[in-house]
């Protein structure tokens, strides 16, 4: 047996490990994708309930429309029957587009709809005033999960691309798509991916939030792209010509002429033709939609695709997501629970205000402002008080098929992204259902949202003692918490604006611990693929400041285990995954490998050493001045 001095992680979790099934149909097992699984046999069960006419949902009027959406996705033999013929239509559309110009008349009218049109634009807060909703300009997707993969010494790159072939040569023919057809799409959509992986952004470039401001007026903006009406495009959308745009792809706008132009459109007909086929086959025949999935399962390593029964609850749940979690929160959540998590969550702040009050490395004026920010932190416990509104406006109508239904539910999704414009951001709105075992902080808003899914054993229970419930909810509170001071949140003020609170010896101090958290996590080994430093700082920080602020008011209580608290740490962040899914999350997740995130970050913390005894001739072991402190 694995020793703890050696291998924390490994000695905590290793028996588990031995013995713990992957899901045929999932990525990974373990302390988060456990209670995932418990939390969707609930739902699988009690919408089974509902499909059958069974306990139905009182006077909700939403639900009963997600009721009949979700019968349906689940009525395959209509689906079967129906076939591919709804998107042979659209694709007809499509190919009449004989020029970019031709194709440019009517992308208003796609974008619409819905349906693809290869403009990336997107409506969200603007970074230096993240009250107000605007404009921004984005980048076409990559096939492959991240630039790094194009690179000429990356092995999987053209295995992936490969697989991605296959599938489509697999999938166009059941469109109508002649072989001839289906090898010159490919090969034009291919070539045109090339390009974009040369100009777009890497995962690691995207994770750097500031980095990513690039304002520009409009009229500079639409310069890039002589062959687009821009213009009279976005007049359309949001109904007067834009004053300006944020861009943080600049280099892809920059060399927009090997993407919107006469001589780029045969590339560009290809990728609209392919992605058009792609995004509908979860609404056709459960051959078609099995299909669709080919590559990414090869992408992740699934033995298999999930069953028509998930796949049907998991479409429908796509649409009114908010409405059953906030159902599920209902049934699961007690208010005895919330009422104690919110006590917790304003506990970790005070904690953290102290500590921050503390952090002599900084200036009194940092300090000061760090600490107003601390106390201008709104947080979201278990539900959000309402759904939106407009959940309201999708209605299944008697007679309509899957296929018509989503494409309506697409434009009232549509127009409501393009009707911020301009308009303030909604604070109140949850960007995740509260069935979701999941937390997150939002720097432009300031927010911590912790969804009642998570808000449960193995992370929480009113059964667990008080150590436990710190080293599991308690650090993943401090965790997003902690958000608000990494290496993105650090450029934001209290109200979500880019801006810089710091002095400029406090900054570099902060840049100066920061830079020995990317050396502790930069190269590690998982499962063959090197962790990126860079790329997974964020969360590394906010996972270091999150231990910290967590031990702190563990300690506060009278029946303070630091045992516990560890082994609860540790315990959470069990999983068992598949090679090719690690592989993948090394190169293109922010967060960091979950045994990573237990061993590398408890050998910052000298009550661990002293707790499990750990000496310089142990594996765990880290010199005392190689530790890390920051919050």
């Amino acid at each position: 047996m694995t020793r703890l001095q050696d291998d924390f992680y490994e000695s905590v979790n290793g028996e588990w490990q031995s013995t713990a099934v992957i899901p045929n149909d999932k990525t990974s097992t373990g302390g988060f994708n456990d209670l995932a699984d418990d939390i969707e046999k609930w739902l699988l069960s009690t919408t089974s309930d509902w499909l059958q006419g069974k306990n139905l949902p009182k006077n909700n009027p939403i639900l009963d429309n997600f009721i009949k959406y979700h019968q349906l996705a689940s009525d395959i033999e209509t689906r079967n029957k129906i076939g591919t013929q709804p998107v042979k239509e659209l694709i007809k559309q499509y190919k009449q587009y004989t020029s970019l110009a031709d194709f440019a008349s009517h992308i208003v009218t796609l974008e619409k709809a819905g349906l693809p049109n290869a403009l990336p634009f997107e409506i969200a807060p603007d970074f230096k005033d993240a009250r107000r909703n605007v404009l921004w300009a984005g980048g076409l997707s990559l096939i492959l999960p991240d630039t790094t993969y194009y690179a000429s010494d990356n092995e999987q790159g053209p295995q992936l691309l490969a697989a991605f072939r296959a599938e489509q040569e697999a999938l166009l023919p059941k469109f109508g798509f002649t072989a001839d057809e289906v090898a010159d799409l490919l090969d034009k959509y291919l070539e045109l991916d090339a390009r974009v992986s040369q100009v777009v952004l890497s995962n690691e470039e995207s994770s750097k939030y500031a980095d990513l401001y690039h304002p520009y007026q409009w009229d500079d903006f639409a310069q890039l792209t002589p062959e687009l009406p821009l213009t009279e495009m976005l007049e359309v959308l949001v109904g007067e010509k834009p004053d300006f745009v944020i861009v943080p792809e600049e280099r892809f706008w920059q060399a927009s002429a090997q993407f919107y132009t006469e001589a780029a459109w045969p590339l560009l007909r290809a990728r609209l033709l392919v992605n058009l086929v792609n995004q509908f086959t979860e609404y056709l025949s459960e051959e078609v939609r099995v299909l669709g999935g080919a590559y990414a399962r090869v992408l992740t390593g699934l033995p298999e695709a999930r069953s028509n029964r998930k796949a049907a609850f998991y479409l429908a749940n796509g649409e009114f997501n908010q409405a059953v979690g906030l159902y599920y929160a209902s049934q699961k959540f007690s208010s005895e629970a919330k009422a104690d998590v919110e006590t917790k969550v304003a506990t970790m702040i005070d904690v953290y205000k102290s500590r921050l009050k503390a952090a002599t490395w900084l200036a009194p004026e940092t300090r000061d402002k760090a600490v107003v920010k601390l106390d201008t932190i709104v947080p979201h416990i278990g539900y959000p008080e309402k759904v939106p509104t407009r959940l309201a406006e999708k209605k299944v109508l008697s007679g309509e098929t899957l296929f018509e239904t989503a494409t309506k539910f697409r434009k009232i999704e549509v127009a409501y992204q393009w009707s911020k414009w301009h308009q303030p951001v909604d604070r109140s709105e949850w960007h995740m259902g509260a069935h979701l075992v999941n937390a997150y902080y939002d720097p432009q808003q300031n927010q911590i949202v912790f969804p009642a899914a998570i808000l449960q054993a193995p992370f929480y229970s009113l059964e667990q003692s008080s150590s436990a419930n710190y080293g599991g909810i308690g650090s993943v509170i401090a965790h997003e918490i902690s958000h608000a001071f990494d290496t993105n949140g650090a450029s934001f003020d209290e109200f979500g604006s880019l801006k810089n609170w710091w002095t400029d010896a406090d900054y570099a101090a902060f840049t100066e611990r920061t830079q020995k958290v990317v050396d502790q996590f930069d190269g590690l080994d998982s499962y063959g693929a090197k962790v990126n430093g860079e790329l997974t700082v964020s969360e590394n920080v906010a996972d270091l400041g999150g231990l910290a602020a967590a031990l702190a008011a563990a300690k506060l209580e009278k029946d303070f285990s630091s045992e516990s608290f560890f082994l609860s740490w540790a315990t959470i962040w069990r999983m068992k995954a598949r090679p090719e899914y690690m592989k993948l999350l090394a190169s293109a997740d922010v967060h960091g490998p979950a045994k990573l995130r237990v061993n590398v970050q408890v050998k910052n913390f000298d009550d661990f050493f002293e707790t499990f005894k750990v000496t310089p001739k142990d594996g765990m072991w880290r010199d005392p001045e190689n530790r890390v402190t920051i919050w």
